[in-house]
């Protein structure tokens, strides 16, 4: 197993310095067409050379960047909107971002706005939602017990530096669960209602946290959309109110999005200190309305994933067909079928003539075809060693084998090399050839298949010879960038226990920041890296 420890995710984030709450914009570095290329020969129209995109989990600009306040230019942020303040307590336009409850009984059907809503108070309670509460043994999420060895730490995550490698072991609630109140948040219980601090005396930045809603139709009833709130500075008429509302009748994430680290008071020192060095993007949320697997594959082909006829199945059974209708409207707003396929090219089906309607006030086309659309999480037929899971995708759990044309097909088709790069790929595949070694199960199971767009289609995943040029393990990532052959388009996906989801991670990792004391080391490793490429 590789062990390689010269490559740390501060450096490398350097190189897709941009947080988004699903993927990560790409960040290229230039240099002179005059100097020979670190892996490639082929001159370019440009100085740019290699582009590389590290991609994050699920948390959003302000999320991180609530409070900063930049070297030079401006940012549109939390603190310069005046909704909280430096210290992290309401600002003067707190109420921007006030949340609501949709009165009770609910329209019979979905909808994605309501005018009939009362505001909360105090905010719902955040909620641990996942988050693990006490140290774990092997075979799940860290942070692991004393019964996982400090020698296999380095095995299990080869992406950390030996001195990081203590963040594996901290960071549990302390909770009694992995459900219910979040205690540790300050004043949790009589929260105001706004954004609020998630770090404080009893939750330090080095934390594991709850996680929040991420799905399609939910989104889009967060999201309250209507024409008729429409103005110069809003175009899209989204009033952005109804976050706790849907949270709550999934029963999970009670005020969660609604939190905020604060880098005033020390928290995401690196990604501060990389907003300070370069270009930083406050306008962009995430590529389409739903979690991990869709936003990727909007990464990956500018395009949604549809069900293809799978041995003489037209589409996924009903069961696992989308229903967003309150399953009892004089109660909450749980879903009838809380699914991952949908069809919005037919305005029969549940849940799409609400968003259907909208767009077409804006004068938008939906652009749906009379297809099932993945629009939750699911993974890919394909397996990591190239077989297909038939059972699986019959069942409606899997995405058949795709056809849809991907970045890695136009960048082959023009000769320029590329490999998407994911943490736990190589174990992935081991246990997919019949490994029942339990290290290469542990790691296996945080490969994130559905961040790996490519392994949805049968032009890379069904060939041998493609996945061996194409498809790589994370920690290749290091070792080609250190010997001077990282190809012309690199995606990078860290395995999800640096990745920095909440709950199955912390924002600590996937940043990078265990030794906050060592800023000017990581930034001199990060202009390392950046020569080296150059």
């Amino acid at each position: 197993m590789k062990t390689l420890r010269k490559g740390k995710w501060p450096a490398t984030i350097a190189l897709a310095a941009m947080v988004s709450t699903q993927s990560a914009a790409p960040i290229a570095y230039a240099r002179s067409n005059s100097q020979a290329p670190m892996s490639q020969g082929a001159s370019t129209t440009t100085p740019i050379k290699h582009v590389i995109v590290l991609i994050g989990e699920n948390w959003s600009f302000d999320s991180i960047y609530a409070t900063y306040v930049p070297k030079r230019g401006t940012v549109a942020n939390l603190l310069s909107k005046g909704i909280v303040d430096a210290n992290g307590s309401p600002g003067i336009n707190s109420g921007l971002a006030s949340q609501d409850a949709v009165n009770l009984p609910l329209p019979a059907t979905y909808f994605i706005s309501s005018n009939n809503k009362t505001a909360y108070s105090p905010l719902p309670t955040p909620q641990v939602n996942g988050a693990p509460n006490v140290p774990q043994p092997l075979g799940g999420t860290a942070p692991f017990d004393n019964s996982v060895p400090d020698s296999l730490l380095p095995v299990l995550e080869p992406s950390l530096e030996v001195s990081d490698l203590f963040l594996l072991r901290t960071g549990a609630t302390g909770a009694a669960g992995t459900t219910g109140l979040d205690s540790r948040v300050t004043d949790a219980t009589n929260l105001p209602n706004t954004s609020f601090q998630i770090t404080g005396p009893n939750l330090p930045y080095d934390s594991y946290t709850g996680d929040t809603v991420h799905r399609f139709y939910h989104m889009w009833q967060q999201t309250d959309c209507n024409v008729a709130n429409t103005t110069l500075t809003n175009p899209a008429g989204c009033l952005r109110d109804l976050y706790r509302f849907v949270g709550l009748a999934r029963d999970d994430s009670g005020g969660n999005s609604m939190g905020f680290f604060n880098v005033q008071n020390g928290d995401a020192p690196v990604f501060e200190s990389l907003a300070d060095e370069f270009t930083l993007s406050d306008n962009f949320h995430q590529s389409v309305m739903g979690g991990t697997a869709a936003n990727h594959m909007a990464l990956g082909t500018g395009d949604a994933i549809f069900w293809t006829t799978f041995m003489g199945q037209t589409q996924p059974p009903l069961s696992q067909i989308a229903d967003p209708d309150p399953l009892n409207p004089a109660a909450s707003d749980k879903y009838t079928r809380d699914k991952a396929w949908t069809n919005c090219g037919d305005l029969s089906q549940p849940g799409v003539p609400a968003v259907f309607s909208y767009l077409t006030s804006l004068h938008l086309n939906s652009n749906c075809q009379n297809v099932f659309y993945m629009v939750n999480n699911l993974s890919p037929g394909f397996l990591p060693n190239g077989t297909v899971d038939s059972a699986s995708i019959l069942a409606g759990t899997k995405v058949p084998p795709s056809a849809l044309r991907t970045i890695g097909d136009e960048l082959n088709d023009h000769n320029i090399s590329w490999a998407y790069y994911g943490g736990g790929y190589d174990a992935a595949v081991r246990v997919a050839n019949g490994s029942t070694d339990p290290t290469d199960t542990a790691i296996a199971q945080n490969y994130c298949d559905i961040c790996n767009f490519e392994s949805y289609v049968t032009s890379i995943m069904g060939s041998s010879a493609q996945r061996a040029t194409h498809i790589k393990d994370a920690i290749d990532f290091f070792s080609d960038l250190q010997a001077g052959t990282l190809p012309a388009v690199s995606f990078v996906k860290p395995d999800s226990y640096v990745d920095g989801h909440p709950a199955s991670s912390k924002a600590r990792l996937v940043r990078g920041d265990a030794g906050e004391h060592r800023r000017s080391d990581e930034r001199s490793e990060r202009h390392r890296i950046v020569r080296r490429i150059r």
